[in-house]
């Protein structure tokens, strides 16, 4: 006999699958019922209805992606360590390919409940990376400037490469969409060395003498 976790489960994951194929707006729920093999009554005994379906799979999968992040420790290899994050969250949004298919390609209709959940997700997952970013910059390895601007375009960026991806054909090696996206925020306003580090390195190398300087000293050996 299937237990209440699995059945609920079941049912989930079958609605995951028809918000994917079908959007949200044209999902209904006998399709969600068809999908997980169930009656409509089970249905209901789990789920008030299809909008309550889709909020739980949303929620959770914000929940995974601020779980799989690790806060940066300067005192270690930072590019490392920012790799391991970008890595980490592809994984959630790849491993979890119709949810992120629902967020990114049926993200807008005529639904106002619905584009108030999609903006709700949006809002919190940048306002959680506005802090990281605007701590990354007290912590000197995020540059100066609005963060909230750098949110923006960090998140802009991820959402146009996961609509490549979904929208591609070909499979994408995640090694390299991470390397990719590391470069291009390296370029921004990543800052792989800690401020204090820069500084040092700075007064290292100007008080290490020119090569005119080498020179000379060479010649009176």
């Amino acid at each position: 006999m299937v237990d209440r976790a699995e059945r609920r489960g079941d049912i989930l994951r079958a609605a995951r699958r028809v918000f994917a194929t079908k959007g949200f707006h044209d999902t209904k729920v006998d399709d969600i019922v068809a999908a997980a093999n169930v009656a409509k009554g089970t249905f209901y005994l789990y789920f008030r209805d299809k909008r309550s379906i889709f909020v739980e799979l949303v929620d959770g999968l914000f929940q995974r992606i601020s779980t799989a992040i690790l806060r940066v420790d300067t005192d270690a290899d930072v590019e490392a360590q920012v790799k391991h994050n970008l890595r980490a969250i592809l994984a959630v949004l790849l491993d979890d390919r119709e949810t992120t298919q629902i967020l990114i390609v049926h993200a807008t209709g005529l639904d106002p409940e619905f584009a108030e959940k999609i903006r709700s997700f949006y809002d919190v997952a940048r306002t959680l990376l506005r802090e990281s970013l605007a701590e990354g910059q007290r912590l000197g390895i995020v540059a100066d400037g609005d963060p909230d601007v750098f949110a923006t375009l960090s998140m802009g960026a991820l959402k146009e490469v996961l609509f490549a991806i979904q929208d591609a054909e070909k499979a994408h090696v995640r090694e390299v969409i991470v390397r990719d996206l590391f470069e291009l925020l390296q370029h921004g306003f990543l800052r792989t060395a800690p401020k204090g580090r820069r500084k040092r390195r700075h007064a290292e190398v100007a008080a290490a003498p020119t090569p005119a300087v080498r020179a000379k000293t060479r010649g009176r050996s």
